[in-house]
């Protein structure tokens, strides 16, 4: 998604010239949280190289809701929206590079290249449908299909993401979560 933007803003020099100094790149360490829950989003960030993912705390416990990887944005889009506190952190999992974007900036950019606007809707549908798929696995699957549903559409995320945010994403015990790998 990142390049594709990043091309679609060179294609009008004068649209780069006003724009391409915005996306600020930082390379950043696993654990460096980008938004704490309860802070408002102010930027929207682009994975260039890593993995991030979306978490909230319940009562104590780090429920994770999503992972993101090469090519994706990332924002507590609720709070990125509209100015309210956001409900998730986000935070790096491992080594990443992104490219941040202003949320003045991005409210800009369709202005001057209309065909983002397709683009950055398509994103938020698709998380919709992402949220959507897991709150009806979590209604209807058992542990093991989530796993194994995880296991043959996500493969990324078992090869990439530590054991125990897997199993707080599966809404799970790392414990369980074993069980089920050791039974395979």
């Amino acid at each position: 998604m990142i390049e594709e933007l990043i091309n679609k803003i060179k294609e009008n020099p004068a649209v780069w010239e006003k724009f391409g100094d915005q996306f600020i790149e930082r390379e950043i360490a696993p654990k460096t949280i980008l938004l704490h829950e309860g802070e408002t989003a102010h930027q929207v960030h682009f994975i260039r190289k890593g993995c991030l993912r979306m978490w909230f705390n319940k009562d104590g416990k780090d429920i994770t809701l999503q992972f993101f990887f090469e090519g994706q944005g990332v924002a507590s889009i609720e709070s990125f929206m509209n100015g309210r506190p956001s409900l998730f952190t986000i935070e790096s999992i491992e080594p990443t590079t992104i490219w941040s974007l202003s949320k003045e900036n991005f409210e800009q950019l369709p202005h001057f290249v209309p065909d983002l606007k397709e683009g950055f809707q398509k994103i938020i549908f698709q998380r919709l449908e992402n949220y959507a798929q897991l709150f009806l696995s979590r209604i209807k699957d058992t542990p093991r299909e989530r796993y194994e549903d995880l296991l043959t559409n996500h493969p990324e995320i078992i090869k990439r993401v530590p054991q125990h945010y897997i199993a707080s994403y599966l809404g799970i015990t790392p414990i369980s979560l074993s069980r089920i790998r050791n039974r395979k």
